[in-house]
């Protein structure tokens, strides 16, 4: 067994709803033997978009009907790429509580997401074959959909069990593997966004799903440049770094050892239907720009005297809840996103008192907090040459996002989920927007 099989079987044994992953050479091969073992007997349904076919329904395909097993097909286009979103997931469940069938996602991010979400939602368990090593959602609980233009993570529950042939994802194409390489180098900034709760005591750092993620995350990343050259070694350990996340993400009930600052960045860019030369820029290069934007955030804010921090003058920025509410409207006017962004702010909200409170446990805590920040995370130099290495964008530039559109993201970000993160900190001593006004976009 190699590192990256014990990887999986580490995971799988805190696991409550995964049975089995397959990662190895020929692991399609064994699909028909694993529904056997972990399914009942029922037809299948294929959801697969063209692309995905091509790479692994249609073998898989055969492979059932040499086993004799049942399938239906239900394809879905890929030019235009289909949305993550909770209506089209909710059609994929119409179609499986019509006729009962097991439900099978051939396919990666946003196939994935939809299936778990449809079979979640009929009550069934599902089956994920994957085909690029993209992502961290095979094995997660959580399915990141859009509901009338809110992006947000749903609790679901993973598939029973995951074929990943390692064939197949070595043919994917590479770019898809620098999407999964920038997921993954996204926990960096994540980490860094739950020890200053921990630290504040908002939110304590859960240990075991902790260590999964982060303990292991130096030698996940090691290899960029032979993620980018479809090095099979290099994508087995990819995938393997992805799929102990899902796990962690599992055990721990949320995303928090998994997201940050920068998914919340990347999150807005996707529900803005962000573009570049003619396409949709992934879920994983909007992550590769947020999580540098968060380190070039985490950067300033180091360089700051906290320990010396006069909390008045902090306090001078203070908006209540109302003030905020009001450059929510602003930003997003009378919209999906404007009303839940106002609920997720008013979840983390606190009064002047306890904004005092919080202000002066950070200068007592500073020295310890800085130090167990520098040990978590990059330089942004250091982390861009790791992201273009793995042929990932390294600025945002490269997505079709100017130095403005930057600025007006990460400032509307902070207000997108209730969780602590370096956006909050940085609003908290009243200093966002001079730290987002030193970000460009090259």
């Amino acid at each position: 067994m190699n590192a990256a099989q014990k990887t999986i079987a580490a995971g799988l044994k805190v696991s409550k709803s995964i049975a089995a992953v397959e990662l190895s050479t020929g692991a399609l091969a064994r699909t028909p033997a694993v529904i056997a073992s972990h399914f009942e007997p029922s037809p299948l349904l294929l959801v697969a978009d063209e692309n995905t076919w091509q790479a692994a329904g249609q073998p898989l395909a055969a492979y059932l009907q040499t086993a004799g097993l049942r399938f239906e097909t239900l394809m879905l286009p890929a030019k235009p790429k289909p949305k993550p979103s909770v209506e089209l997931a909710g059609r994929i469940a119409e179609r499986l509580s019509a006729a009962r069938h097991t439900p099978v996602a051939v396919g990666s991010g946003v196939i994935n997401d939809l299936v778990k979400y449809a079979a979640f939602t009929t009550g069934q368990p599902y089956l994920c074959v994957a085909t690029a090593a993209s992502m961290d959602g095979y094995t997660s609980a959580g399915a990141p959909l859009s509901e009338r233009g809110f992006k947000k993570t749903i609790q679901c529950r993973p598939p029973k069990a995951i074929i990943a042939d390692l064939e197949v994802l070595r043919n994917a194409p590479r770019v898809m593997s620098s999407w999964g390489y920038s997921d993954l180098a996204g926990k960096i900034p994540a980490g860094a966004d739950w020890i200053l709760a921990d630290e504040l005591g908002i939110e304590p750092i859960e240990p075991q799903s902790w260590s999964m993620v982060q303990v292991n995350l130096p030698d996940f990343l090691s290899r960029p440049l032979d993620v980018a050259r479809g090095d099979g070694d290099a994508i087995e350990d990819l995938f393997a770094g992805l799929a102990v996340v899902g796990f962690a993400m599992e055990l721990h009930g949320s995303s928090r050892p998994a997201s940050g600052a920068d998914h919340q960045i990347a999150h807005f860019w996707e529900m803005q239907d962000l573009a570049h030369e003619g396409e949709p820029v992934s879920h994983g290069s909007c992550v590769a720009v947020g999580a540098l934007t968060a380190l070039k955030l985490y950067d300033w804010l180091l360089r700051l005297d906290i320990e010396n921090l006069d909390i008045e003058a902090s306090l001078a920025h203070y908006r209540s809840l109302s003030q905020k509410s009001d450059d929510i409207r602003d930003r997003f006017g009378s919209s999906e996103i404007c009303s839940r962004s106002i609920e997720e702010t008013r979840l983390k909200y606190v009064d002047r008192e306890s904004l005092c409170n919080r202000l002066s446990r950070l200068k007592a805590c500073w020295p310890q907090l800085k130090q167990r920040l520098r040990a978590q995370i990059l330089a942004p130099g250091a982390f861009s040459e790791k992201l273009g290495a793995a042929g990932a964008p390294t600025s945002s530039a490269a997505i079709g996002v100017d130095s403005r559109h930057l600025r007006q993201t990460v400032l509307s970000a902070l207000y997108l989920r209730s969780r602590y993160t370096i956006l909050d900190i940085l609003d908290d001593i009243g200093l966002l927007k001079d730290a987002v006004g030193t970000l460009t976009a090259d």
